[in-house]
């Protein structure tokens, strides 16, 4: 997993819109994706540039149309590299504070 370019991509408001609709309804068209936003599909194109590098979208050819599908997997090894370390540590001292206040 290349991280920077995850992070990358994960850090602009517009990528994770795009990645948010996808998540709602998957497999878009470039068409489907801009609808509502604010912006020309040669821009949406770009960002979804972006997050195809990250690994974060691939792509389906269906006839004329490409189709665009969320991969979570990159999300998921952030968090499982990033996240999920703080939390166990952070749900052990709950669980601790737990047993004492309860006088176990």
């Amino acid at each position: 997993m290349d991280a920077d370019k995850v992070f990358k991509a994960l850090a602009d408001p517009t990528r994770r819109t795009l990645l948010d609709r996808l998540y709602e309804k998957n497999g878009q068209t470039l068409g489907q994706l801009c609808e509502d936003l604010d912006m020309a599909r040669q821009s949406a194109t770009q960002h979804l540039g972006i997050l195809e590098e990250a690994n974060l979208v691939s792509t389906v050819r269906r006839g004329r149309e490409k189709l665009h599908f969320i991969n979570p997997v990159p999300i998921h090894e952030v968090y499982e590299r990033w996240v999920r370390k703080f939390e166990h540590r952070r749900l052990s001292l709950l669980h601790d504070l737990k047993k004492e206040l309860e006088g176990e």
